[in-house]
């Protein structure tokens, strides 16, 4: 062989070996990306596949609608990421959640997930959409002005004034800085969970709720992403059939998540590597901060060594409103423990729910 040639092979082994580091490089940002469930979120950042991805991607600009009248943010590492799952019944939600397209949307979950300092632990708050709080005056991303209310539903608030009128409301409840705000759609949901190949729960009694389309005698199922989202949106097939109980299962199902995240083979396969990146992309809407893949995909890889052991999941302390069964009001005194907690980045003591609403909800499901 010629020394041109053989120059020539050693560029090309020298290419082919750098194209392979790089295909890895990429592949495990997408692996990062998806590591902590719902909460992360990530890319593959080369070419056509970058721009697409980041394209799916809708952000909302948080802090110009809220301005400087927040929460300071805390300067010991930890993070606060408001979490909404909204009932939008655009875009086909409407066949997933029932009700008509009317333009209308509501925060049917929504969890504070507070980071940990060295975002090796994270411990998450679910706040129950039937809570009834006092919301502030708020102005939404379009600039549109809200008037404060006094006694209304949590959920109002995304109803009321969107993403940026729930993060207000949530800080003027806690006093804590929401650094992030994700949100997940019904469809983006269903189909990250079929994505992943479905996600294995195990359920210790019978659970069946026929206007969430669910059926599952008591045992161990692998939910695709139609009984998922029957699972997490479910309020009658639990319990008492109040939100508490459906509190439970989404608890359940997202550490059920993180570890299915974990543990699937994005590998083996280019094709599903894509496409989980894909759906999962266009399940979510974001603040600006985290509205790019760049962003996404930086915020992921801090977040890539917590799993389902790391995650200490509670739900407001709450109690039923006397005047009305179907809905319940913050225990102010416990729920105090729970913000002075999260503020002082600290883990949340077993006795912020003792005695309350919340801490007589039954588990019925576990991550398997």
């Amino acid at each position: 062989m010629s020394a041109e040639s053989t120059a020539g092979t050693r560029r090309g082994g020298k290419g082919r070996r750098r194209r392979e580091r790089e295909k890895r490089h990429r592949g495990w940002k997408v692996v990062a990306w998806t590591a902590a469930g719902i909460v992360v979120l990530g890319g593959t950042g080369a070419g056509f596949v970058y721009f697409k991805l980041n394209g799916n991607i809708e952000s909302v600009d948080i802090d110009q609608a809220l301005g400087t009248d927040r929460p300071e943010k805390a300067d010991d590492g930890s993070e606060n990421i408001l979490v909404l799952g909204s009932d939008t019944r655009a875009d086909g939600n409407q066949d997933l959640g029932g009700g008509s397209d009317d333009g209308t949307a509501r925060s049917d979950t929504a969890m504070i997930v507070h980071v940990h300092e060295g975002h090796k632990k994270a411990s998450v708050v679910s706040i129950p959409r039937d809570t009834l709080v006092d919301r502030p005056a708020c102005t939404d991303a379009d600039g549109g002005d809200h008037p404060a209310a006094r006694g209304v539903m949590f959920n109002s608030a995304y109803a009321t004034g969107g993403a940026a009128c729930a993060v207000k409301t949530v800080e003027s409840l806690s006093d804590l800085r929401m650094d992030h705000y994700l949100e997940v759609d019904f469809t983006g949901f269903r189909k990250l969970v079929d994505e992943l190949g479905g996600v294995e729960v195990t359920t210790t009694e019978a659970i069946k709720d026929p206007d969430s389309h669910l059926d599952l005698p008591a045992g161990t199922h692998r939910l695709d992403g139609e009984q998922a989202l029957g699972l997490v949106r479910t309020r009658h097939g639990v319990g008492d059939g109040s939100d508490l109980g459906r509190i439970q299962l989404q608890q359940a199902f997202v550490k059920a998540l993180v570890r299915q995240v974990k543990e699937v083979g994005v590998f083996t396969s280019p094709k599903k590597l894509y496409d989980l990146a894909d759906s999962a992309t266009k399940a979510v809407t974001t603040d600006s901060g985290l509205g790019s893949v760049n962003s996404l995909m930086s915020f992921a890889n801090g977040l890539k060594g917590v799993g389902p052991a790391d995650l200490n999941m509670v739900t407001l302390p709450v109690v039923y409103d006397p005047a009305n069964a179907n809905r319940v009001l913050i225990d102010r005194t416990k729920v105090q423990q729970v913000w002075d907690a999260l503020g002082n980045d600290r883990p949340i003591p077993a006795t912020a729910t003792e005695g309350t609403a919340t801490g007589e909800a039954k588990d019925v499901v576990s991550a398997s």
